[in-house]
């Protein structure tokens, strides 16, 4: 198996594995802070975080807008500079090293850069072309990427013509030309639709059986849940909280969630009777929110049984399993799509 894996990761073009020789991303304290502005406070963005990330790991950043999230990834891009703190990468020093560790990297920035008026297989060729490959060697990654994408038989379209989801999977293939061991990716699916998602998703799970380390930044939980073996969770500035998707979960919320939405008429009524019933044997927590109310509890039907016994008739109930959304309201009392 194996064999097969390190002969996948040969034909693809990409890294395959490499010597471990400690964690690939180490960050100490990391700061940044933007200057001040046009009268504006200065901002802390950054606010002196730790984390690691080993080889063969899917890592992630969630978070709201705001949260420090972006700011991390230029600085992990090293196209932005910490402005206190040390960030280790590949072994080398993000602060002075920025260029040597770039040429190792690939980037997948959240809104595409492909220049829509070259064919798919010019934007691969041009930018290989920017880490000094050879032609020869740009040509053949190039056909091993596009096979890779499922775009072989877009190559000689013009990016202009290609559905949303084709040009997310070009800049992915596009990143992966200079044979990177790491790659960022911010916000890889924002704005597909779900049947697009899935099959950039089929493409990422790929990357990382081959060998490729990932790190990630997402507003949406089933992504984070589905791709990242560890994750933390920022609000601020700062980690909130570490750990993989289930580990966070089990930590901060119950088992089930039930979502209960009134009619207007009855809702602040009904809020203050929902939340008299918690905490207690079958509710332990309510939140509100804008359009519903969030009940925790280990079994979402027993407490729809209770909202029910306590003279309650919802518009709607739904008992679902809890998720990293709740395990971000639970932490910060904001929603992640804030």
């Amino acid at each position: 198996m194996q064999g097969d894996t390190a002969s996948q990761a040969a034909t693809l073009g990409v890294a395959g594995e490499r010597p471990s020789t400690g964690p690939l991303v180490e960050a100490r304290k990391l700061t940044k802070v933007h200057p001040a502005r046009g009268g504006a406070a200065a901002l802390v963005a950054v606010d002196g975080i730790d984390f690691r990330l080993e080889r063969g790991e899917a890592f992630g950043f969630l978070g709201p807008n705001g949260a420090g999230k972006s700011s991390t990834m230029r600085m992990i891009a090293c196209v932005s500079p910490p402005t206190s703190g040390t960030l280790r990468m590949l072994g080398m020093d993000a602060a002075t090293d920025g260029s040597a560790i770039r040429a190792r990297i690939g980037v997948v920035p959240q809104d595409d850069s492909l220049d829509a008026a070259l064919t798919v297989r010019e934007n691969l060729l041009v930018y290989g072309r920017y880490f000094g490959l050879s032609r020869a060697t740009v040509r053949e990654r190039s056909d091993k990427l596009l096979d890779f994408a499922r775009l072989e038989d877009k190559a000689d379209q013009r990016v202009e013509t290609l559905s949303g989801g084709m040009r997310r999977r070009l800049t992915i293939a596009r990143s992966l030309i200079n044979d990177p061991e790491l790659l960022l990716l911010d916000e890889p699916t924002t704005g597909l639709d779900p049947q697009a998602r899935h099959v950039l998703w089929e493409r990422l799970f790929q990357l990382k059986s081959q060998g490729v380390t990932l790190i990630l930044t997402t507003h949406y939980m089933d992504e984070a849940e589905q791709l990242c073996d560890r994750l933390v969770i920022m609000d601020g500035g700062r980690i909130v909280a570490e750990g993989s998707p289930r580990s966070l979960i089990d930590a901060h919320v119950t088992r089930e969630v039930l979502e209960l939405r009134f009619a207007d008429a009855d809702r602040e009524k009904a809020t203050d009777v929902v939340l008299a019933l918690a905490p207690g044997p079958v509710c332990q927590r309510v939140d509100v929110l804008p359009d519903r109310l969030l009940v925790y509890a280990d079994d979402g039907d027993d407490a729809l049984a209770v909202v029910n016994a306590a003279g309650l008739e919802p518009l709607t109930a739904l008992v679902r399993r809890a998720s990293l959304e709740d395990v971000f309201l639970t932490l910060t009392g904001r929603s992640l799509v804030e």
